[in-house]
C-alpha cells in the first residue's frame, strides 16, 4: 500500500507533468535533498528550473509564488514547517488573498502554500504547532488539509480551480501512514469533499465525530475503544476543505456531535465548525456540540509532556463518553 508521503510525491509529479505552468518553490526542495520530508524528491531532476530551492525567507517564497500566480502561471510553495508560515502571513493575507478582489475585477491567484504541520514527533514548541485557526476568515483564502482518504492530485486540481490562494496542511504524522488503510471494524466512503468513516453494519451512531486529517488515526483509536469497551457507536466525518467549512453529510439524525481539533483552545477551527452546524442542527441535538482541542499551552519537546498538551485518543474517548452519558 502507498504511504501518504509517496502519494503526495506522485501527485506533485503528475501535476507538474500535466501542467507546464506549475512552478514549485521552497527551502531545500531540489534534489538530491528533495525537501525535509522528501515530498519533492525527484522533481527538480525531472522538471529543471520549474523547481527552485530558495533562501530561508518564508515571506519571500510566498511573495514570489503569488507573483508567479498573478503573472499567469501557477505556484506550489512549501513552508518547511508550518510554524514558519506566520513569517509569510503578510504576503498571504495582505497580498495574495486580497489580490483576488481589490483591482475592480476578479483576478485569479492560483497559489498553493503547502504546510507540513502538527506534533507528536518530539520536535518541540517551534516545529509542532497546528496553526490552521489563524487563517480562518481571511477573505479570498481557502484552507485544505491532506487526509488518508482523499486523492492529493484531485485536491491540487480543486485548489487550482478555485483561482484563489489556498493553504494546504499536511500533518507530519501522516507521512508514514498508508492511504485508505482501515481495519476490519470500519468502512469509509467519500461524499463530496468529506470522508465518512463508519462501523460496518451498525445502526445509527450514538455520536458523530468531525476532525481534520492529522487526527484521523487517534480518533479511530478512540472509536474502536468506545465500540469494544463502552458499546458506543461513532461515525467520523473528515473534510478535506477546512475553510470555508463544507456541507457535512450524514447529520440528519445526529444526536451528539463532537469536533476534534489539534489546534489550541480558543478561536479554533472546531469552534468555526460548531458555528456552521448550530443553525442546521439546533432543533435535534440533545446537548451542545462538544469541542476537543489541544491545551492552551506551549508544546513541549519531551514526549510524555507533549502527549499531555496535544489531543490523544483517551481524551477523545472521555469527551464522547461524557457527551452520550
Amino acid at each position: 500500500m502507498t504511504r501518504v508521503s509517496e502519494h503526495l510525491n506522485q501527485a506533485l509529479h503528475d501535476l507538474m507533468e500535466s501542467d507546464p505552468a506549475v512552478h514549485l518553490l521552497g527551502e531545500d526542495v531540489s534534489d538530491p535533498y528533495g525537501g525535509a520530508f522528501k515530498i519533492t524528491r525527484g522533481l527538480s531532476d525531472r522538471f529543471g528550473s520549474r523547481v527552485r530551492s530558495t533562501p530561508l525567507s518564508e515571506g519571500g517564497i510566498v511573495g514570489v509564488g503569488a507573483g508567479l500566480a498573478l503573472a499567469g502561471d501557477k505556484a506550489v510553495v512549501e513552508i518547511m514547517f508550518s510554524d514558519f508560515v506566520t513569517l509569510a502571513f503578510d504576503q498571504i493575507a495582505n497580498f495574495a488573498a486580497k489580490s483576488t478582489a481589490m483591482y475592480g475585477r476578479a483576478v485569479p491567484v492560483p497559489l498553493i502554500v503547502r504546510c507540513p504541520t502538527g506534533g507528536n514527533r518530539g520536535y518541540g514548541p517551534t516545529h509542532s504547532q497546528s496553526l490552521q485557526k489563524h487563517f480562518i476568515g481571511v477573505p479570498g483564502l481557502s484552507l485544505f488539509e491532506m487526509t488518508p482518504f482523499h486523492d492529493a492530485g484531485e485536491l491540487f486540481a480543486r485548489m487550482f480551480a478555485l483561482s484563489r490562494p489556498c493553504l494546504f496542511f499536511e500533518d507530519k504524522v501522516l507521512y508514514t501512514r498508508h492511504m485508505h488503510r482501515l481495519d476490519d471494524l470500519f468502512r469509509f466512503e467519500l461524499t463530496g469533499e468529506t470522508a465518512r468513516v463508519f462501523v460496518g453494519g451498525a445502526a445509527e451512531p450514538d455520536c458523530t465525530l468531525v476532525t481534520h486529517g492529522g487526527l484521523v488515526h487517534r480518533t479511530l483509536d478512540a472509536m474502536r475503544t468506545l465500540l469494544v469497551e463502552d458499546e458506543v457507536v461513532c461515525e467520523l466525518l473528515v473534510p478535506a476543505r477546512l475553510y470555508p467549512v463544507p456541507h457535512l453529510p450524514g447529520l440528519e439524525n445526529a444526536r451528539h456531535v463532537c469536533v476534534i481539533d489539534d489546534g489550541g483552545e480558543g478561536g479554533s477551527w472546531s469552534a468555526e465548525v460548531a458555528r456552521v452546524l448550530y443553525p442546521r442542527l439546533w432543533g435535534r441535538l440533545r446537548r451542545p456540540i462538544t469541542l476537543v482541542n489541544s491545551a492552551d499551552a506551549v508544546i513541549p519537546a519531551a514526549p510524555h509532556l507533549e502527549r499531555d498538551v496535544l489531543v490523544q485518543a483517551d481524551r477523545i474517548r472521555a469527551a464522547v463518553r461524557e457527551a452520550v452519558s
